[in-house]
């Protein structure tokens, strides 16, 4: 299959697993992940209809994004974000999903104090308490949204989650469910600044699971682009 038939067969597995479970396909928005994959092949997705490209590293996406700029299409960041490289993230991508740390934050804002954008951003949550991924902890979100609610040049969208891989999908559904209800949680503490719209959550193999969970935002890049290069 070439990607616009890659495409239309994953928009067809979202609509169904969003309609399955109740929900309006329109709620699901796709985030296709092109980390690794070169600019005429993202362009080439961009053509078939994508609407949102994920990159993880800020050198690469920078050359895409500057080669593909005249394309209407919204970046998000979905890797490790290290602070030295925030003032490049703001400059370049209309959301980052992986915001885990105060210090990280304070950062953010600052750089878009600099260039006068309010950076909207996303909270990172370790569901699974994996020493190997980044996030903060379940029971220390709430805490640090509080915190980084303050800083003028951010504006907190909602949550993000990688849970444990497992080969059944089935078995992400409790971290999946875990992120949803602290969504809602934070969602009725009506916290100023703080805007609970999007759960970034659901990759290629399990992304079925996370929109019955509740997703918003399923980051989805071997399935369209095949495997990593």
């Amino acid at each position: 299959m070439d990607i616009k038939e890659k495409l239309t067969n994953i928009r067809n597995r979202i609509r169904e697993a969003a309609e399955t479970c109740g929900r309006d396909p329109q709620t699901v928005r796709l985030v296709a992940v092109s980390k690794t994959k070169p600019a005429d092949s993202v362009l080439g997705a961009i053509e078939a209809g994508v609407t949102i490209l994920g990159e993880n590293y800020i050198q690469e996406a920078r050359d895409k994004i500057n080669a593909l700029a005249s394309h209407p299409v919204s970046w998000h960041f979905i890797g490790h974000l290290q602070t030295n490289k925030a003032k490049y993230a703001v400059k370049l991508f209309d959301l980052i999903h992986s915001v885990d740390s105060l210090k990280l934050a304070r950062q953010l804002n600052d750089e878009g104090e600099k260039v006068n954008k309010i950076q909207n951003i996303l909270i990172q949550v370790n569901v699974g308490k994996e020493e190997t991924k980044s996030g903060v902890s379940s029971e220390e979100a709430v805490s640090l949204i509080e915190e980084i609610s303050i800083l003028p040049n951010l504006s907190i969208r909602g949550l993000m989650t990688m849970p444990p891989f497992f080969d059944d999908p089935d078995r992400a559904r409790p971290y999946f469910k875990e992120l949803a209800d602290l969504w809602h949680y934070i969602r009725g503490r009506n916290i100023p600044n703080v805007v609970m719209e999007e759960l970034s959550m659901g990759m290629t193999g399990d992304f079925k699971v996370a929109i019955e969970c509740g997703s918003t935002l399923v980051r989805i890049g071997t399935a369209i682009f095949g495997s990593r290069n």
